[in-house]
């Protein structure tokens, strides 16, 4: 009996979820939404799934939610209403008051849904309201006729030979209307909309969608057709039909709400623009790559949006606006003013954060950053960041081996190229210049000290909304041990595992890089969305050929007593996004990437290598725990040690793919899976099977699970619970893992479970 208790409690509860109808009060019904039949057969099957599904979204009131057919949020509402102890309050928060059949006006929808079909073309639909009403229940029923849906028989555009009429003739190619579509009042309010923002790019500043008219004709048309007639309405004001060109630019650098005085009289005449500035806060060409307009070239909105992007793209101003005025000397031209409130100059920044890392470390992190906004006046961002960080493990195969981390990071960044060669990008988006040097310390306790350090000279910049670019033209990393403790030493020599001995070897790399990404994962209306990113790195590549460096012959080359490296890293990573509804999706990624050592290197560095597992990786396996291919110390080596190496590699594939839904407000839940590994390129004795073959999809690791995200808008907390399926170091034909979870006396567990706490998603 008590075995079975949990489950009849369950059944009570959703037996007595299903019945909310008892808490409504006399005479009220408990509204169950709405359903719309089509019984026109005037219209396909597919026609007729569309209207379905459009006018059910259009009625109104929305019944409660419910999940499985159990309103469960309802039910939390009835049993803690009225309630004002603090457990029935906040349970109260959860829960949603009955929607009743009373609140329900079906004649005004049924109004409102008979107007969106002849907006869509539907002139002759009838909308016939109806109910069903069962007991304390009631649904309403929307019996729908559309009728033939007229189509447009022709179009006629402008034909006069005044600049606006002939502006709008000229670009009726590219008109959304098309002779043969079904008539749509939508697609005629966006076609004027494409007018006016055609026509602004060509400079008729002062005309707007509302000049023009578009009449609509069925009386000479002939059956279910339509003509239509496009036409600029006589009364447009006469500033909407004139193309203005562009005479001066002010710029006001440090404006507030007090300014109220022109200031012409001091304005610094530089290139096309006038800068207001009394007080030298900024020097005057920083805005030569911001204005887009131009003097005596026509006003063009596309320009016009792109310099306010850049405005607040430059780093120092919060706040952007303008005005434009028609020049007191020559009426057909404007005059341009843009006011920028700027940030203040410089700021001081504090953060702290708690964590729990998937390999059974918690830490603190503390960050203090102090940024100043225009360093040398010209809207350069100088940061310079103090890091310090401490990560422990309480029991587990690292007990004592706690973590402490300490860097600087100074980074000077400019909002243009400095270059030799005069290079702009001709989008809303500023190109920028980034010098950057950093300092780490990272002690571990009872092993080593490492020391790195780094600087890189880069530049970004974006193509376009979906394309940006990074180009490391240089960049330099240093990284030697110190404080090795015997212990350590002792454990490299009795697990004769290299992994242990690379982390504490000196590392000297230096070479370009460069990085490319595509993503319209922001675009949130699409149903598939993607994200690209491809990255190549190279180290001591043109010194290494020049001087002949071959560390397999006996020629390792070095600088300052470091045999610095050589190699070459292919990164990629792909992402796919697919929604199923507004509330589900599919969300799929794959990881390859190759390094390739050579030269004056048999092996990458162990800062470039490639590692697997833990909470944004392969959740079922504890973080750097897999691999290299079918590799795994044997219980004589882990035994005798009391410290478990990170395993790398210099290749490595991962794949994952989630299932997405959206549970109730906050809450969203994850079906995963996972599959992958890092492999060496190189083989050697110490890593028997870590060796990339032709057969490596038979060293795969994969792991399943479930877990739930709590979506509180400024961040998201994830919880994953994740199990292997798959573990690669067994041997052939029990590979894939059976019995990981065991039912026994009313309850389970598992010797393989991998709890992840972690934030944001992994991808």
């Amino acid at each position: 009996m008590k075995r079975h208790l949990p489950y009849i409690l369950l059944l009570a509860f959703i037996l007595n979820a299903c019945s909310n109808t008892k808490y409504l009060p006399n005479n009220q019904k408990l509204y169950l939404g709405a359903t719309v039949k089509v019984t026109d057969k005037n219209i396909s099957k597919k026609d007729a799934k569309a209207v379905v599904s459009e006018l059910s979204d259009l009625t109104r009131p929305k019944p409660n939610a419910s999940i499985l057919g159990l309103r469960v949020k309802l039910y939390l509402y009835n049993i803690s209403k009225g309630k004002k102890n603090f457990i029935s309050r906040f349970i109260n928060k959860w829960g949603e008051p009955p929607v009743l059949w009373s609140t329900v006006d079906v004649d005004n929808n049924a109004t409102i849904l008979q107007s969106r079909l002849q907006n869509e073309g539907y002139f002759h639909a009838m909308i016939t309201p109806d109910s069903v009403i069962k007991n304390k229940t009631a649904k309403a029923v929307y019996n729908t006729v559309t009728g033939p849906p007229f189509k447009i028989k022709s179009i006629t555009f402008p034909t006069d030979s005044d600049s606006l009429d002939t502006a709008v003739a000229g670009i009726s190619k590219k008109s959304l209307l098309r002779v043969g579509d079904k008539y749509n009042f939508d697609v005629i309010k966006n076609e004027r909309l494409r007018i006016d923002a055609r026509l602004k790019e060509e400079g008729f500043y002062y005309f707007s969608p509302e000049d023009i008219l578009i009449q609509v004709d069925s009386t000479n048309a002939g059956p279910y057709q339509v003509n239509l007639y496009e036409i600029v309405k006589q009364e447009t004001p006469d500033k909407a039909w004139d193309i203005y060109t562009m005479n001066k630019t002010y710029i006001y650098p440090r404006y507030s709400l007090k300014d109220t005085a022109a200031k012409l009289d001091s304005a610094i005449h530089y290139n096309d623009y006038y800068v207001i500035d009394p007080k030298n806060t900024i020097h005057p060409y920083v805005f030569q790559n911001v204005i887009a307009l131009h003097p005596n070239e026509p006003y063009n909105r596309t320009h016009h949006n792109q310099a306010l992007s850049r405005f607040i793209d430059i780093g120092p101003y919060k706040y952007v606006k303008n005005r434009f005025d028609i020049s007191p000397k020559d009426t057909l031209k404007l005059d341009a003013f843009y006011y920028l409130t700027p940030y203040p100059k410089k700021s001081l920044r504090f953060e702290t954060l708690l964590r729990t890392t998937s390999a059974n470390y918690n830490g603190t992190q503390v960050n203090v950053s102090w940024r100043n906004r225009n360093a040398f006046k010209g809207a350069e961002l100088l940061t310079v960041t103090l890091m310090g960080s401490t990560d422990v493990q309480f029991g587990g195969q690292n007990n004592g081996y706690n973590v402490y981390q300490t860097g600087i990071q100074t980074s000077l960044t400019w909002p243009r190229f400095i270059s030799p060669l005069n290079i702009n990008t001709n989008n809303g988006y500023l190109p920028r210049t980034r010098l950057q040097l950093e300092y780490d310390l990272t002690r571990r306790l009872k092993l080593y000290t490492l020391n790195s350090f780094s600087a890189s000279w880069a530049y970004l910049w974006k193509q376009d909304v979906h394309i940006s670019h990074e180009l490391n033209l240089f960049g330099f990393t240093y990284t030697n041990a110190a404080d090795i403790t015997k212990e350590y030493q002792d454990s490299i020599i009795h697990t004769r595992n290299p992994s242990l001995k690379h982390v504490i070897d000196n590392q000297l790399t230096f070479g370009p890089s460069y990085s490319y990404t595509y993503t319209n994962t922001t675009e949130d209306y699409k149903q598939n969305t993607y994200y690209y990113n491809s990255k190549i790195g190279l180290s001591g590549n043109i010194l290494g050929l020049v001087s002949g460096a071959d560390t397999l012959r006996g020629k390792a080359k070095s600088i300052f007593g470091t045999n610095y490296s050589q190699y070459v890293k292919v990164e990629n990573e792909f992402r796919f996004y697919h929604k199923l509804n507004a509330n589900t999706k599919f969300a799929n990624r794959i990881i390859v990437g190759v390094g390739l050592p050579y030269g004056n290197s048999t092996i990458m560095p162990y800062s470039q290598q490639f590692f697997i597992g833990g909470a944004n990786s392969l959740r079922g396996f504890r973080a750097r725990s897999v691999g290299p291919g079918s590799y795994f110390p044997d219980a004589t080596i882990t035994n005798g040690s009391g410290f478990i190496p990170d395993e790398s590699g210099d290749i490595k594939i991962e794949a994952t793919t989630e299932y997405r839904p959206k549970l109730f407000s906050i809450v969203y839940g994850v079906i995963f899976l996972d599959a992958g590994n890092v492999w060496l390129l190189n083989s050697n004795g110490s890593q028997p099977g870590g060796a990339f073959t032709r057969k490596f999809l038979n060293d795969m690791a994969v792991d399943a699970g479930l877990g739930l995200r709590f979506d509180l808008t400024v961040l998201v907390l994830r919880t994953d619970l994740g199990f292997p399926l798959r573990k690669p170091w067994l041997p052939d034909g029990q590979r894939w893992v059976i019995n990981q979870i065991n039912f026994a006396d009313g309850g389970w567990r598992s010797n393989n479970l991998v709890f992840n706490l972690a934030i944001g998603y992994p991808f």
